[in-house]
């Protein structure tokens, strides 16, 4: 067997392999490239020569012999000036010569000169690159589109112990962000991490402050990649992504370079950043151009991509691309594209964008207020045209009069994109709400409003899209494009794909789960709780003796109903919560929002906020309104602007700055308002459907330093709210005698747990034990290998009936079994074949596993988790827990196989005060006493006693190294200090554990 079959070094084999034989790529050498300017000039040189000779010829008759050398003077610093982006498409020019830096793939073949010249692009794929003029270094591998380094690569492989994370921590401290091939768009545009089941990229290097997004396909419509049964999880990397086609056509076609102006000082500055498609970025666009390819005009697309899924870069790639398409007759298959949406910044991201695609002024019009000019874009056939909601009764009716327009006969195809994520967040769908609203009591116009804004009346603008394009039928010429993140019953139904169940469902889709767990935007559930489980877990701890008001600080507000109905009460409540708990968040600048039940609720709100915040003297919160028309409060007239005393259009602006904390809303603002700073939200009316997820998710934008969310509902039940969303979201060996047969015990105990299947480790063993060394056997490695992976996970985390095993207790088993191998293997000659094949499969698969975390010991449940939430975070920065370390072992006689502990369950009041004291306070025990009590406490553990007793001391350390940690863990509290030592690892932690580790073996063995 040759031990390089699972190494690093084959799995970048088998990548540039790979990519060599399938994907249009050769071979680079490394020697050619040239650190001081970053370039492989001879693959440069060559491809200027090879695919533009008569240019080369001109500039030589100029340059003479120094012709090589003047160009790449000029190249290098055109490349310097104008970006490496711009330069690669658009070319570069040296005395009046202009050449082509690269030829992108022609969208008909109207002109076979264009397929020449793309054939002409010389992509190579480079091994271990030294880039430095400073130290040897080298990338992993490195992706150069004629010369250029246009991607760099690192690699790392779980089956030698390291993972993407490896090398993620690699680009942010051993990479010098200075160094010409990682400066931002002057060489290479994006920089991958990757090991066998996961991608990560970047676009810019920061040292410790690169950030990274997941490139990853997803798997159960949550984050990473389904098991791949021909080999690695990853592969669709370079069998789709860099191959030629694909990654010139994200060159030339998708990434983009946001410009934006920040005020620096007082001083206008650029902020660039470079726009990689995400995957399901990439996927939507591309799966949608080639089915309209290939079907042609008439038919309807629905796109459920949640928030966080960058719609709005998707919409404008889709836009440019719809714009150009050809069929297989080169025809074009759409005249003109129109995008509806009421997005203020995508006409100008469109503008921009396509700009950088094409270097033309004009391809994108605007039109939101004249219908003529309307009529008229869509007349003449602009490329692509932008305008409002409000229009596309009037667009939908102006197409289908095309062919009798002016006289004339005109057939023409429309490809309609209509994005409605910002649909309402002015009030527009409260049209229907009578303009003033005069109800004498809060029940009155509670009941008045909502009948105006009820979900089932279709009045939203969803319904009224849905309803437009029923009543003018299908049309041969016209095809619907429909973005959104949340699409109703009746929506999927018109315009959704059936699948394969005979059910209707999006054309593709990004869930809400998946955005979630790739950190795009927060989960809104997770704080999310009822007034009735806020007021009880306070009231008990309250009444529990034992907490220390002083450092709890627990009282948020007197508590005088469990179910408060007088606005006051709930003002009180809502007040002193956000400024006991709210306004220490997102670094002392969150904000949040007030639902109310109705335009009155909301009027009464704000006199009786303001009320409460005067009479208290508080100067550090103001409140602002929102609500559409005009409220009757026993003869006083009130209007949202008097309230705020300035303009509607003001607010989203105003709320923005630090001056204003609360905003209380009825029925504005609820959707299509994006506001990262909302951190709370206070929830006083009845929710459901598709207008509670809508809701809720006004806080699930993402910001710096924005770690959760809260939601305090007085009016919904958790279960109600649950189903609203549901739709949306989808060892040690052991002294006893060494016996054989203590391995088939395990071995038996690990079939039982049906994660290892018996023809996966057959086909494993093959590979592995293939004296052919191969380095495509290592994809097979992993094909065999994450099934189980995938199986483990499916495993309860902790048994709920007795005999069930968890996956602790499988984890648990696997080390025990290993370690025994290996011991017993020592000393014992094995004939059993199927265990010598069981041992490495076993070996490989426990380095894939998800590892469990300290972090994951301290989660608490749900209940305790709402305390959390109202604790004040004043700990200065995070606390960094360590990987867990080690198994515990299994009893001396028991083949380790776990056994439940009866352990003495620490009461709801004590768990959350060492959460209080982990995040907050500190206790003043020396050092000397905390280790003294570490002691103790292991002495005092009679699990401990028993492998104390039945090992020697250099065996009892591998139960003991958990038992420690679980120890230390129980007292973090008391000495922070020492806990973040401890768990950093290290000397420090070895030596601590090694003398704690000998003071308690001898007090065990000696007592016995």
């Amino acid at each position: 067997m040759t031990t390089a079959i699972y190494t690093e070094e084959t799995f970048e084999k088998a990548i540039v392999e790979d990519l060599i034989e399938n994907g249009g790529y050769i071979a680079g050498d490394p020697n050619l490239f040239d650190r001081e300017i970053a370039l492989d000039k001879t693959t440069f040189i060559q491809f200027l020569q090879i695919s533009q000779p008569d240019k080369w010829e001109k500039l030589h008759t100029i340059h003479g012999t120094n012709t090589k050398d003047n160009l790449i003077k000029r190249f290098v610093k055109e490349l310097s000036l104008r970006g490496a982006l711009d330069v690669i498409r658009k070319g570069f020019t040296d005395y009046g010569v202009k050449f082509q830096t690269a030829f992108f793939k022609p969208e008909s073949s109207l002109n076979p000169d264009s397929q020449t010249l793309y054939d002409a692009n010389i992509l190579t794929v480079t091994r271990q690159v030294k880039y430095s003029l400073k130290n040897e270094n080298s990338l992993d591998l490195v992706l150069g589109l004629n010369g250029i380094p246009v991607a760099t690569i690192e690699l790392k492989n779980q089956m030698t112990g390291q993972t993407v994370d490896n090398a993620k921590q690699q680009y942010r401290l051993d990479r010098d962000p200075k160094e010409l091939i990682f400066q931002f768009n002057k060489r290479a545009l994006v920089h991958f991490t990757v090991d066998t089941d996961e991608a990560w990229m970047t676009t810019r290097l920061m040292g410790t402050q690169t950030f990274y997004l997941p490139f990853n396909m997803g798997h159960n419509n949550g984050k990473g990649n389904s098991p791949n049964p021909h080999g690695y999880r990853i592969d669709y990397l370079w069998k789709q992504i860099w191959t030629k086609d694909s990654f010139l056509d994200i060159i030339g076609k998708f990434i983009h370079l946001e410009k934006e102006s920040v005020d620096h000082n007082g001083k206008k500055a650029i902020k660039e950043k470079m726009i990689f498609p995400r995957f399901h970025q990439l996927r939507v666009v591309r799966k949608l151009s080639d089915h309209a390819k290939i079907h042609g005009p008439g038919k309807n697309y629905l796109i459920q991509h949640s928030a966080g899924s960058g719609k709005s870069n998707s919409i404008a790639w889709l836009s440019y691309r719809l714009s150009s398409l050809h069929d297989k007759f080169d025809e074009r298959v759409f005249d003109s594209v129109i995008v509806i949406t009421d997005r203020r910044v995508l006409d100008s991201q469109l503008q921009d964008t396509i700009y950088q695609f094409e270097h033309k002024e004009g391809v994108v019009k605007k039109i939101d207020k004249k219908s003529d000019q309307l009529a008229d874009a869509i007349y003449h056939g602009s490329n692509i045209v932008i305008t409002t909601l409000q229009k596309f009764p009037f667009v939908i009716d102006k197409i289908a009069d095309m062919e009798k327009f002016k006289g004339e006969r005109k057939s023409r195809n429309y490809a309609v994109i209509i994005d409605e994520a910002h649909s309402s967040q002015g009030g527009e769908a409260s049209r229907k709400m009578k303009e003033v609203l005069s109800a004498r009591t809060l029940e009155e116009a509670m009941f008045e409003d909502a009948d105006a804004e009820n979900d089932d009346s279709d009045d939203s603008p969803e319904d009224e899209i849905r309803r437009v394009m029923m009543s003018r039928g299908q049309q041969k010429n016209l095809s619907f494009f429909a973005f959104t993140a949340t699409p109703k019953a009746k929506t999927l139904e018109v315009f959704g794909e059936t699948g394969i169940d005979g059910n209707p469902r999006a054309f593709d889709l990004y869930s809400m789960r998946q955005a979630i767990e790739e950190g795009f935007i927060l989960d809104v559930l997770k704080g999310y709780t009822t007034y009735k489980t806020f007021f009880r877990l306070n009231k008990a701890i309250e009444d529990d003796p034992r907490i220390d008001k002083r450092k709890g600080k627990i009282a948020i507000a007197r508590f005088m109903s469990l179910h408060p109905h007088n606005l006051s009460q709930k003002t009180e409540v809502m007040v002193e919560h956000f400024r006991q708990v709210v306004s220490k968040k997102i670094n002392g600048k969150a904000k949040a929002m007030v639902v109310t039940s109705s335009r009155l609720h909301a009027v009464r709100y704000k006199l009786e906020f303001d009320r409460y915040l005067k009479e208290k003297g508080y100067t550090d919160i103001k409140t602002l309104v929102a609500f559409s028309g005009t409220v009757d409060d026993d003869g006083i007239e009130y209007k949202e602007t008097g309230m705020n005393q300035f303009g509607e259009k003001e607010l989203p602006a105003k709320f923005n700055t630090p001056e204003y904390q609360v905003l209380l809303v009825a029925d504005k603002y609820q959707t299509g308002f994006d506001q990262p700073l909302l951190h709370t939200m206070y929830v006083d009316k009845k929710l459901s459907g598709v207008k509670a997820v809508q809701t809720l998710s006004r806080l699930n934008r993402k910001c710096r330093g924005k770690e959760d969310t809260f939601v305090l509902d007085f009016a919904n039940e958790a279960e109600d709210i649950r189903e609203s969303f549901q739709p949306y979201y989808e060892v040690t060996t052991l002294e006893e005698k060494t016996d054989p047969n203590l391995l088939y015990d395990q071995k038996s105990r690990i079939e039982a747990a049906q994660v290892i299947w018996s023809s996966e480790v057959e086909n494993f063993s093959k590979k592995y034990f293939d004296p052919k060394f191969n380095a495509k056997n290592q994809a097979k490695l992993n094909a065999f290998i994450d099934p189980a992976v995938e199986r483990f996970k499916e495993l309860p985390e902790e048994a709920s009936v007795d005999g069930e095993i968890s996956q602790d207790d499988f984890k648990h088993t696997l080390v025990s079994f290993t370690r025994l191998y290996s011991f017993l293997s020592q000393i014992i000659p094995f004939y059993d074949i199927e265990l010598e094949k069981l041992f490495p499969y076993i070996r490989f698969l426990l380095k894939k596993l998800p590892k469990k975390s300290i972090e994951e010991r301290l989660k608490l449940d749900d209940e305790v988790a709402l305390e959390y939430y109202r604790l004040n975070k004043t700990g200065a920065g995070d606390i960094v827990l360590e990987t867990g370390k080690g198994w515990v072992p299994s009893g001396a006689t028991e083949a380790g196989i776990r056994r439940k502990k009866d352990e003495e369950k620490s009461p709801l009041s004590e768990i959350i005060n060492t959460i209080n004291d982990l995040f907050g306070t500190e206790f003043n025990e020396t050092d000397r006493l905390f280790f003294d009590q570490i002691v103790e406490d292991c002495v005092a553990d009679e699990a401990l006693k028993v492998q104390a007793l039945a090992n020697t001391m250099e065996n009892f350390k591998f139960p003991f190294t958990d038992a420690f940690i679980n120890k230390v863990i129980d007292r973090m509290d008391q000495n922070t200090d020492i806990f973040n030592r401890l768990m950093e690892g290290g000397d420090f932690s070895d030596l601590v554990e090694g003398v704690v580790l000998k003071e308690v073996y001898q007090r065990l063995t000696r007592t016995s």
